[in-house]
């Protein structure tokens, strides 16, 4: 039996000066296509005590640099899913309140959940770095100006944070390749998108050591045919080493925040795309830099 195990038995209420935190925002109230994402957090969870806490990719260890499990935002039970969504937001701006994110260097990974509840953390990292460079991974552009009624649907997160965005932040999207033809004319225009991976992959290694990155990661950017518990699926995705590829450059740059959103685990009865996600959340939690 492997042992450690990679668990969230750390559990806490608040915040650490200097600590790497987890969070889960269980929602799927704009899915449009397949729901099941609320159940994504807890899933992830499950799965973790089968999972070691050691990364041979990354060559670090959980035991050695511990995280910090705040549990889930507290989510409303309306009928009006924005207002539910809304109040989660308002329980993370909460927990923050007392607290700089930048003054108090804390490193924030929630998982989701569907991929709108990246605006509140998003959002506060823009505020907290006036600097910020977002990288978006997804097989989707999420520009539009909303989707079937919602302003801060999961098809338009990145719209909707690109409204905090200041002279010094910068967007780079990779996987994308599912969107409307205005959305690909946007990023175009904009040139945030980048279409081959050494390229993309070069882009990371080139940035300076001391910008801070925050990463937005929906997980229908890897390929079905290796994740399939996810909501919206899209053939063309990249695979798990490509990540790999990514997080041991990341691991030499400052990641200061990130999400991993849209696992829907009952999609995929196997389990694999929970155990999957999971181990990409292990990666990221052992990417961020420990603080000395």
């Amino acid at each position: 039996m492997p042992n450690p195990r990679f668990d969230f038995a750390r559990a806490t209420e608040c915040f650490h000066p200097g600590g790497i935190h987890l969070i889960g925002f269980e929602f799927d109230g704009t899915a449009c296509f397949r729901k099941g994402t609320v159940a994504g957090p807890n899933a992830l969870r499950e799965v973790s005590d089968g999972i070691e806490s050691y990364s041979p990719y990354l060559e670090r260890d959980l035991q050695d640099r511990p995280f910090y499990d705040l549990g889930n935002l507290q989510v409303g039970n309306s009928e009006d899913c924005e207002s539910n969504w809304r109040r989660a937001n308002e329980h993370l701006y909460s927990l923050l309140q007392n607290h700089g994110i930048k003054s108090d260097k804390l490193k924030i990974l929630t998982i989701g959940g569907e991929h709108s509840i990246s605006y509140a953390p998003i959002k506060k990292y823009l505020e907290a770095f006036p600097d910020l460079l977002l990288v978006h991974l997804d097989a989707h552009a999420d520009l539009r100006d909303g989707y079937e009624g919602f302003h801060f649907s999961h098809a338009s997160i990145i719209r909707r944070v690109l409204d905090h965005f200041g002279a010094g932040h910068q967007l780079i999207q990779y996987g994308i390749r599912s969107g409307t033809k205005e959305e690909y004319q946007w990023m175009a225009e904009h040139r945030t998108l980048i279409k081959s991976r050494q390229e993309f992959l070069n882009t990371i290694e080139n940035i300076s050591k001391e910008r801070p990155i925050y990463l937005t990661l929906d997980l229908d950017y890897f390929d079905p045919s290796i994740f399939p518990g996810t909501g919206t699926p899209e053939p063309g995705g990249e695979d798990f080493h490509s990540f790999i590829a990514l997080s041991k450059i990341l691991a030499t740059k400052n990641l200061v925040g990130a999400d991993v959103t849209e696992l829907s685990p009952d999609i995929d009865p196997t389990g694999n795309s929970s155990i999957f996600a999971a181990k990409v959340v292990r990666e990221l939690l052992l990417t961020f830099k420990e603080q000395l």
